[in-house]
């Protein structure tokens, strides 16, 4: 009798490596193990997963690789939107999860799976992400979670396993690391905590780069384009580059405290050089390229696709109508920005762009007018004015003084 198949995103961690174990020995299942690659392992890191599934007893693990898709579908936007959560965090790994999710539906489907597994545990934001875009993808595949529904120690993982003939390193790292193209989460005993915060070797990329620099990022309709002058048609490939340029002035450090999904607060370290240095550098273009109404109804969508993607909304179809919105406002946000790196931090120095609202005919702020006279001015402020005048004279006709 064949057996009945699940399909597993594997990671290679403790969790999933338990789950490869249990369900093909416990449950009798065919259990597939596939990776969705974001932009957080090397050809090594992935080899070595597969590797560790393949020895636990998967019948085939996949490593799928989705990277290019993540930026077309979800970090240009976070881009166009300005997008940091709480005004902090730029949803580094948190927004990779939807797609790492598609993509194992997606596949799961391809080889006719009957189930689907994940070893989210209870306390976390990833389940419901992994839970809802399964559902919502394949209602028809049953979903298996056996480090939520057991509520297992770490101690009962290992122990199993070595029973079961796996022997491994699973000591418990001080820090938990999660990289991503669009940044690296950082998770350890301070963050458990609110008033203590990560120690400078807790972050993965140390301070080397001592010397001040500048930097020219430049951008066409709202995307990455160049760097220092060097032209990109790949942005996976720009952003990248970008990291390693500016990681080692250990900027784009920070510690991230919001609401999960299921209620409670959280904290994470994260250290996002690139993806800090391109938001800022592209909010302020847009400063000097778009309409005083064009920022602020940008500003209010992206905040909400912020959250949205956050809160495993990705795919509510209200986030299509958002994106093309965003794709809208960047019609006229092209030109370069000029950034100062300094260790620990940065400065803003500037824009060149042929859209810049600053170059105009009309006058200068603060200096010069001329598309208006003195005359003109005086009757506007009249004019501006009589909405508080009114409400004034009736305060003061029934008594009442500001």
């Amino acid at each position: 009798m064949e057996k009945e198949k699940v399909v597993l995103a594997f990671s290679g961690g403790l969790d999933t490596s338990y789950c490869v174990k249990y369900l093909s020995e416990e449950c009798g299942y065919d259990v597939y193990t596939a990776i969705a690659n974001t932009g957080g392992f090397s050809t090594e890191d992935l080899k070595r997963i597969e590797e560790r599934a393949l020895a636990l007893g998967a019948v085939k693990h996949a490593s799928l690789d989705i990277t290019q898709e993540y930026y077309n579908k979800s970090i240009r936007y976070m881009i166009m939107g300005n997008v940091l959560r709480n005004g902090t965090y730029p949803i580094s790994v948190s927004s990779e999860r939807i797609f790492q999710a598609i993509a194992i539906i997606e596949y799961a489907k391809q080889i006719g799976a009957q189930y689907v597994a994940h070893g989210s545990t209870s306390a976390g934001n990833d389940q419901v992400r992994f839970d809802l875009t399964f559902q919502i993808l394949a209602p028809e595949i049953k979903i298996l979670t056996p480090t939520r529904d057991m509520n297992l120690t770490r101690e009962f993982e290992i122990n199993y396993l070595k029973q079961h003939g796996y022997e491994a390193d699973f000591k418990k790292m001080e820090y938990s690391i999660n990289k991503g193209l669009w940044g690296t989460s950082i998770g350890g005993k301070e963050t458990l905590h609110s008033d203590q915060t990560l120690p400078e070797e807790a972050y993965p990329t140390q301070m080397t780069a001592t010397a001040d620099s500048r930097l020219i990022l430049s951008f066409e309709k709202g995307e990455i384009s160049a760097i220092n002058g060097k032209h990109y048609d790949d942005k996976v490939a720009a952003i990248q580059d970008l990291e390693q340029l500016v990681g080692p002035y250990a900027i784009g450090r920070d510690m991230h405290i919001g609401d999960t999904i299921i209620g409670i607060k959280g904290r994470v370290g994260f250290e996002a050089a690139a993806p800090m240095l391109i938001i800022a550098a592209h909010k302020m273009l847009e400063k000097h390229t778009l309409t005083k109404w064009q920022q602020y109804w940008k500003d209010q969508l992206g905040t909400w696709y912020g959250m949205f993607l956050h809160e495993a909304q990705y795919l509510e179809p209200v986030m299509r109508d958002i994106e093309a919105f965003l794709l809208s406002s960047q019609e006229n946000v092209t030109g370069d920005v000029i950034i100062d790196l300094k260790p620990y931090r940065y400065i803003l120095v500037g824009v060149n762009s042929s859209f810049d609202l600053m170059k105009t005919d009309f006058g200068e702020y603060g200096e010069i007018s001329k598309g208006w006279t003195a005359e003109d001015v005086k009757g506007f402020t009249r004019i501006l004015g009589n909405q508080m005048k009114i409400f004034y004279n009736v305060q003061a006709r029934n008594g009442k003084s500001l």
